[in-house]
């Protein structure tokens, strides 16, 4: 087997993906967030961001769907942390209107995708 050439199966999903280019988004944007922020909105935005991508990564080697769902379980729950710093973010003037609601848009579509992934480990 060619290790390099191997893709690891999170790296496929969807809901990764978005969640991923939403980090990428918010890393961008808090590079432009006052220098006194870098350990308050900064950091928890991109903590929280980056916690949702992890969070599916992991599950998706869980052995049981069981598992695997606690763990896009608590990627749902890091996007909604992302959503209340969002909000604080524009309240407080450091993201402009526009980057807003691309942020709030990118973010329903991790949302959704996330709960849906959750929602495909119930057995029926």
């Amino acid at each position: 087997m060619n290790f390099v050439q191997y893709r690891c199966g999170f790296r496929k999903l969807i809901a990764w993906q978005e969640a991923h280019r939403l980090t990428l988004f918010i890393y961008r944007v808090t590079k432009n967030f006052p220098r006194e922020e870098i350990y308050g909105v900064i950091s928890q935005l991109r903590r929280a961001s980056s916690s949702i991508a992890a969070q599916i990564t992991e599950g998706s080697r869980m052995p049981t769907s069981n598992h695997r769902k606690a763990y896009y379980d608590r990627a749902y729950s890091s996007a909604a942390e992302v959503d209340y710093f969002l909000e604080l973010s524009k309240d407080l003037e450091y993201l402009n209107s526009e980057d807003y609601e691309k942020l709030l848009e990118q973010l329903n579509k991790v949302s959704y995708l996330t709960k849906k992934l959750s929602d495909s480990c119930i057995k029926k």
